[in-house]
């Protein structure tokens, strides 16, 4: 027997512009460009320009029921975004947004040769069979833009049966593979770091003493160098210190990653860093603006909303008339939801920048890292009285340009701790600390997190061994074993 029961539960649903404005306060400048330039695209209703604060919504519910004469010429033809049929789904409506008229553009591209194409093109020049440069070329295309074939040769001898429908052996695989291990950069085609650098030892013309022992290093004691346990490296070869820098020289010279060296324009994302804030110093006092990029100017296209209080007031009431000016409301609504959001955004990063700054007033006005506080996500939170998580969103992938160069907002959320005097300090402060020391020191004999933790003992900072090892982990610096200098 079924028994039916209520339930009351508690949900909180988040409003379409809520959702959208969610979205737009992640996004960094760049990417806010390309949001807009996309719903501009999308949105016919949408333009560009100051907002000339036309509320056309309601002078179309004063119009609906009169019986205005349209005009003849109008900017927009709803044809250029709705079918003919008048037996057209609303759904549909609401996307059929492109023009027929619309000027589609190529996107330009880089013609620069690929990594692939360049090592491909020297394979021409080799005496190869047609069956060894098919394989040449296959192996190419496994070589990362590092220029190591980090596969292993067997999943590749798989790959070919399946792909090509040719049957090949690991042997087979390994003799064509050095054929493409002759081609430059010198140390393509490797699979590993160690064999890398001895192509490109091999490869030197001028095979003197020191290249030689380099290479005796790296075949014979190649785990003791990358750890820098020099001592059983000279040991080991039968070196003495003279010896073993000049050849530890040569292979510091040599590239780890030959197939950097190539440029790829096309495949190498590199991002430029565009502010989302400036911050000026002004007799004293800070001043925070939004990067122009970053406040665009947008409103309802005139156009397009008279066109909706003609199609309103039409005397045909039939059924394409009542799509078209369901058609054009919604696209007229979401055109005022994202500009609201895009302003909404706006404030929302200013007010949370002009926190952060109060906050951090005592480096922002010196541009001394020692003077940064202790702050986390929910300081800026009780002083806005926003949500962390919004806190958390404006922080994230958002840059600010001050007279002392350009900052992410992370930058300045940090842990803190007393010193013995009680006093507070940032964690950032104290990395810096360990930085200066560090760079400090006497590279053949560098300071072990041991020394560095008395050394900040010594300056009034209480930190435990471990808690130096984790600071030194997260500014990417090694053991002091691997910072030794010959």
């Amino acid at each position: 027997m079924l028994k039916q029961s209520l339930q009351q539960k508690l949900l909180q649903k988040l409003s379409p512009q809520q959702i959208q404005m969610i979205k737009l306060l992640e996004l960094p400048t760049l990417q806010l460009e390309q949001r807009i330039k996309k719903e501009l695209e999308e949105n016919p209703a949408l333009d560009e320009g100051q907002d000339e604060e036309e509320d056309v919504l309601s002078d179309v519910d004063q119009n609906e029921n009169e019986n205005d004469d349209s005009k003849d010429d109008d900017e927009f033809s709803l044809e250029d975004y709705m079918e003919d049929d008048d037996d057209t789904p609303a759904y549909k409506l609401t996307t059929n947004n492109t023009s027929k008229d619309d000027d589609h553009k190529e996107i330009p591209y880089s013609a620069a040769k690929s990594f692939q194409e360049h090592l491909s093109e020297q394979l021409m020049l080799k005496e190869l069979t047609d069956r060894e440069k098919l394989l040449a070329v296959y192996l190419i295309g496994n070589i990362d833009d590092d220029g190591y074939l980090r596969r292993e040769l067997d999943a590749i001898v798989d790959d070919i049966a399946f792909s090509q429908n040719l049957t090949t052996s690991v042997d087979e695989l390994q003799n064509v593979l050095e054929i493409v291990k002759e081609l430059d950069p010198a140390g393509i085609g490797a699979q590993s770091l160690q064999e890398c650098l001895i192509l490109q030892l091999e490869r030197k013309e001028n095979q003197n003493v020191n290249v030689k022992t380099a290479k005796k290093i790296l075949l014979e004691c190649f785990d003791e160098f990358t750890k820098k346990h020099y001592p059983k490296i000279m040991s080991k070869c039968s070196l003495n210190d003279v010896e073993l820098k000049s050849a530890v020289d040569v292979i510091l010279k040599l590239n780890p990653k030959p197939g950097s060296s190539f440029g790829e324009p096309q495949t190498r994302s590199i991002q430029a860093i565009v502010p989302d804030f400036i911050l000026d110093i002004q007799s004293n006092k800070i001043e925070i603006s939004l990067n122009s990029r970053n406040a665009p100017e947008l409103k309802i296209n005139k156009s397009f909303a008279q066109m909706l209080e003609e199609y309103a007031s039409a005397k045909n009431s039939g059924r394409s008339n009542k799509d078209a000016v369901v058609f054009i409301k919604q696209k007229i609504d979401s055109a005022k939801w994202f500009i609201d959001a895009i302003i909404q955004r706006q404030n929302t990063l200013l007010f949370t920048m002009n926190a952060i700054a109060d906050f951090q007033k005592g480096f922002f006005l010196s541009g001394d890292e020692t003077n940064l506080k202790p702050m986390i996500l929910k300081d800026i939170a009780e002083i806005t009285g926003l949500d962390i998580s919004t806190i958390s969103r404006v922080a994230n992938s958002k840059y600010v340009s001050t007279p002392y160069g350009n900052y992410s907002l992370k930058y300045f959320f940090s842990e803190g701790m007393q010193t013995d005097t009680g006093e507070e300090v940032s964690t950032r402060e104290i990395k810096q600390i360990l930085k200066d020391c560090i760079g400090a020191e006497n590279k053949s004999k560098p300071l072990t997190d041991d020394k560095l933790a008395e050394i900040l003992k010594s300056k009034g900072y209480q930190i435990a061994r471990r808690t130096v090892a984790k600071y030194r982990e997260q500014l990417d610096i090694p053991v002091a074993r691997l910072r030794k200098e010959l």
